[in-house]
């Protein structure tokens, strides 16, 4: 049975800072702390014969996915897909700026010059199903705490994305999946996303 372990990328220096980033050619790397959470999510996935890591193209999750996996020689791909929300305008601005954005616009409109929360729900969903289809044993994805959120909310059975009962997750701590769960929470991603 292949396994999934989905993790949001370690502490980054705009994580520190509470500002957002949704534009994957902004260079924000971990800070200190964060590289160490990389390397704690190394010792926790030590025992797990990964078959390959999955990332986004934000260089704070290839970061975390090469100090976990350091001398492991596990191969890596990148998924766009799983990339986190375009907030456009919103571009590095405050977290807190960037939730009232979200209170105002609601889930079906787009963030000015990004994109809408049910519109990346849509792709994480693509993401998560295709993910759940292939080969690979053991997967390490490394990603954002949106779509980690999203997936275990779906999981559990939700009807919000958001939440209950999972919000605000940790950085670089794996949660756990099997395939069937992942195409499962997939396919719910997808439906609350319509």
């Amino acid at each position: 049975m292949p396994l999934f372990l989905l993790c949001r990328h370690a502490e980054s220096t705009l994580n520190r800072e509470s500002r957002v980033n949704g534009d994957p050619s902004v260079d924000v790397r971990l800070t200190e702390q964060g590289r160490t959470e990389a390397e704690r999510l190394g010792a926790q996935v030590d025992g797990i014969p990964i078959d390959l890591c999955v990332h986004t193209r934000f260089p704070r999750t290839a970061e975390t996915a090469a100090i976990a996996l350091a001398g492991r020689g596990v191969p890596t791909e990148v998924d766009a897909r799983l990339d986190d929300i375009k907030v456009g305008d919103l571009e590095g601005l405050p977290l807190e700026r960037y939730r009232e954005a979200k209170r105002e616009l609601g889930r079906r409109r787009p963030f000015p010059g990004g994109e809408s929360l049910d519109q990346a729900a849509a792709r994480f969903a693509a993401a998560f199903t295709d993910l759940a289809r292939r080969d690979a044993a053991h997967v390490l994805v490394v990603c954002h705490e949106i779509p980690v959120r999203y997936a275990l909310n779906a999981a559990a059975g939700s009807e919000h994305l958001d939440g209950p009962p999972f919000h605000d997750l940790p950085n670089a701590v794996p949660f756990l999946f099997d395939g069937a769960t992942l195409a499962r929470s997939a396919q719910r991603i997808a439906e609350l996303a319509a």
